[in-house]
């Protein structure tokens, strides 16, 4: 188990990997989406190439990659106490934020949604930013 699993997009890596920095720094532990690069032939590229990379897949079904990507993320789910969304996120984070909301799992949300949803009513605990979090903590 870890207390946390992050989600957000993974163009957005460097404010997750921050994230997931400040909360070891605090004794937490926490799942990190972002140790399994999107390109895995490019690891080290910058967060938007490996992007344009993994969204040219072609027949992302059958892919082996994605499957793998999937199931560690679905286990990080599983495992985690709580899950924060840290914004920006896309289609798929909020898919993952559904599948906690229906594992029981308590979700927070870090940042301004771009528009007003009912369905943001999912997380238990919202704040605007980063630091605004980890003084909860």
């Amino acid at each position: 188990m870890t207390d946390y699993t992050l989600l957000s997009k993974f163009r957005n890596k460097e404010q997750c990997e921050l994230l997931i920095k400040k909360l070891k720094e605090k004794g937490k532990t926490c799942y990190n989406f972002c140790n399994m690069p999107a390109d895995k032939e490019n690891p080290d590229a910058h967060p938007e190439d490996q992007m344009k990379k993994f969204e040219a897949t072609e027949n992302f079904y059958e892919d082996e990659y994605f499957k793998e990507i999937f199931e560690k993320d679905l286990e990080g789910l599983k495992n985690a106490e709580k899950v924060i969304v840290l914004l920006p996120a896309g289609n798929s984070v909020h898919i993952e934020a559904g599948i906690a909301y229906g594992l029981g799992k308590p979700l927070i949300l870090i940042g301004e949604p771009e528009k007003p949803d009912t369905l943001y009513l999912i997380f238990k605990e919202r704040y605007k930013t980063i630091e605004e979090f980890l003084k909860t903590i």
